[in-house]
């Protein structure tokens, strides 16, 4: 079975605050969706966290190394896409393109051999996996605890804050939010707070960071997330050593050897790998085993759309140790373009897809809505 054609299908119209300072529009172009079609009419989907003009780009770049590949294959087709375009840079929007192709082709793969990606990538450790409510803050403690009543009211029994104000006000402002949260969600949610230390000009260095990480201890946060930007790694290397709370990084980088000084220096106790970004599904796999190796937990980012919830749900259930994964809410590119949805069971945990490839059919008329 070989690969024929390769199409994309960018989204907007829907796409969701960022919490950055240039905020996002619904009608900005932050995802793309990649479908590969081979010769006998089987077709995979895949997700890019790029807009589609550099995705088509990048695609039309690769396009003469993939057409004509086998099909099912995914590891060795990416990997030669990533070996023989080092000259065009060595990760960024060629390695997010590369990342769609990867999981359109392991959920190929899936339909060819009529099993799940995750078997496929080893075996299933667990068949289902928590979830966490991915919101941002609001400066408004009512407003707050109003984005906290939808996403409990959902079934989420675990929930991420994150960026703006956080780090951006004061320090009152950032223990008040903290707090209300706490309060408000009480003692048995697991609460995650992300202060988006890879937002451009982030102000904040260790010092702030360390003493952030002991106000959050007394709250019961479960980690702190991109407290310091990306490329501070002897900060990140400090900060771990001495936080309170577990520090947690990386949905910023691109291709396994970005992640490895983290994990061998222990600069990170939760690693972050973005399946849409990193290299897809076999590089976010081969992350997850280093990491494993390391002691380091896996927690996939996902700021997302349905196709790659559906690949971290997949990768998670792959690895040995696993135990939550992102979900944005309310997001229609993860909540509309589906025709089953994700639900949430009694216990706020969502079932691993057991269908062949990724599990998931894509509602037409949604993406139609959605897609250019």
């Amino acid at each position: 079975m070989k690969i024929v054609e390769v199409r994309l299908i960018g989204l907007r119209g829907a796409t969701v605050e960022g919490g950055w300072a240039n905020e996002l529009k619904p009608e900005d172009d932050l995802h793309t969706l990649v479908e590969i079609i081979t010769d006998e009419g089987v077709t995979g989907f895949g997700s890019v966290m790029t807009s589609k003009a550099l995705t088509a780009a990048a695609v039309e770049l690769m396009r003469p190394l993939l057409i004509g590949e086998r099909a099912d294959e995914p590891a060795c087709v990416t990997e030669k896409l990533r070996q023989s375009l080092f000259w065009q840079g060595r990760g960024g929007a060629v390695e997010h393109a590369i990342s769609g192709i990867d999981i359109a082709l392991w959920d190929l793969m899936g339909k060819i051999c009529e099993q799940p990606v995750a078997r496929l990538l080893g075996g299933l450790y667990r068949q289902r996996i928590q979830p966490y409510a991915s919101i941002l803050f609001e400066k408004d403690p009512g407003r707050l605890k109003t984005k906290l009543d939808l996403v409990l009211t959902q079934g989420f029994r675990a929930v991420k804050l994150g960026w703006r104000p956080f780090g951006r006000v004061d320090w009152r402002t950032d223990e008040m939010l903290v707090r209300t949260a706490r309060e408000h969600v009480g003692p048995d949610v697991a609460l995650m707070v992300d202060a988006g230390g890879s937002e451009q000009f982030w102000p904040h260095g260790y010092k702030w960071a360390i003493q952030t990480a002991r106000m959050l201890v007394q709250y019961d946060v479960a980690w702190f997330e991109e407290p310091l930007p990306p490329d501070d790694l002897e900060g990140y290397v400090a900060l771990r050593e001495h936080s309170p709370v577990p520090i947690a990084a990386g949905e910023v980088l691109t291709r396994r050897q970005s992640f490895r000084p983290y994990l061998e220096r222990h600069a990170v106790d939760i690693i972050q790998p973005d399946c849409t970004k990193c290299g897809g599904l076999t590089e976010a796999w081969r992350i997850g085993w280093l990491a494993y190796e390391h002691n380091v937990l896996l927690v996939p980012h996902g700021w997302n759309t349905a196709i790659g919830l559906a690949a971290d749900l997949h990768l998670a259930a792959a690895l040995p140790i696993a135990k939550y994964v992102e979900y944005l809410t309310p997001a229609p590119y993860i909540e509309e373009i589906i025709a089953e949805p994700f639900r949430l069971d009694p216990e706020g945990y969502l079932q691993v897809p057991n269908r062949p490839g990724l599990g998931i059919e894509l509602n037409p008329e949604a993406v139609a809505r959605y897609g250019f």
